[in-house]
């Protein structure tokens, strides 16, 4: 869920996708940079994720063909989708973001993907699934190759342009897709219990899952705003300075 990051991100990362990822240098201090070895293992990562949300967009396209409607494209790209999305937990440690922000970030996706759309069997038919797993496949392999090119030190100005651009449609197209999905969500985990534990039972301990859903959908409110607004002035500051560093050229 991207709106639920927004305050940490807003600290210190460099924006665009909405949260860090492998080989970003967007922090406001870099020290050294990775060595041989560790470069290496961050190209290799970074190709490896280019390439699996690229086998999830194609699954997509192919499946829309076979089928000739969008509806519960869901299915024929949720294996993939759970692996290379889960996947990004390996980012956690090896970034030079916080280790708590990139927690953060990566859990919150993995979340709506295993405790949501995988929990709750009657949403992944929803369209506002196939909307976030659209905006999350192309914001991924742009994210992914660009920190690719960057760590080889070349990096087309195509890419940093899609890079700090098309979030202005499709971080919004997500979270409509995130939001959607946990509201039709509600109703399934009302009825069933899912996730909830209730009173009385020997850790004098209860829980609501149905209700932690609602916050997590409130706390969209002022979260969006605030994450959305930040990028924006990390796209004028990055793609500006790209334009000034060109007319000296």
């Amino acid at each position: 869920m991207a709106a639920a990051a927004a305050t940490a991100a807003a600290k210190g990362n460099g924006g665009g996708g909405g949260r860090a990822g492998a080989g970003d240098a967007s922090g406001t201090r870099k020290k050294k940079g990775p060595g041989p070895l560790a470069t290496a293992y961050l190209v290799i990562y970074n190709v490896v994720m280019t390439a699996g949300w690229l086998v999830i967009a194609v699954g997509l396209v192919r499946a829309y063909l076979a089928k000739g409607s969008y509806h519960s494209l869901y299915y024929s790209i949720e294996k993939p989708l759970k692996f290379f999305q889960t996947g990004a937990l390996l980012e956690v440690g090896i970034v030079p973001s916080s280790v708590v922000l990139t927690s953060f970030q990566v859990m919150s996706r993995v979340f709506l993907i295993w405790a949501v759309t995988h929990s709750v069997k009657e949403v992944q038919t929803e369209d506002s699934v196939l909307l976030f797993v659209i905006a999350w496949t192309i914001t991924e392999i742009i994210r992914y190759s660009f920190y690719t090119f960057s760590l080889l030190n070349h990096l087309p100005y195509l890419i940093k342009w899609a890079r700090y651009t098309l979030f202005i449609v499709l971080y919004p197209m997500g979270v409509s897709g995130e939001l959607l999905t946990i509201y039709a969500a509600l109703p399934f985990v009302r009825q069933a219990g899912l996730y909830s534990i209730s009173l009385p039972n020997k850790y004098n301990f209860s829980f609501d899952y149905y209700a932690f859903l609602i916050l997590i959908m409130i706390s969209y409110i002022p979260l969006f705003p605030q994450l959305y607004f930040h990028m924006i002035h990390q796209r004028r500051k990055v793609l500006s300075h790209t334009e000034e560093h060109k007319k000296f050229e």
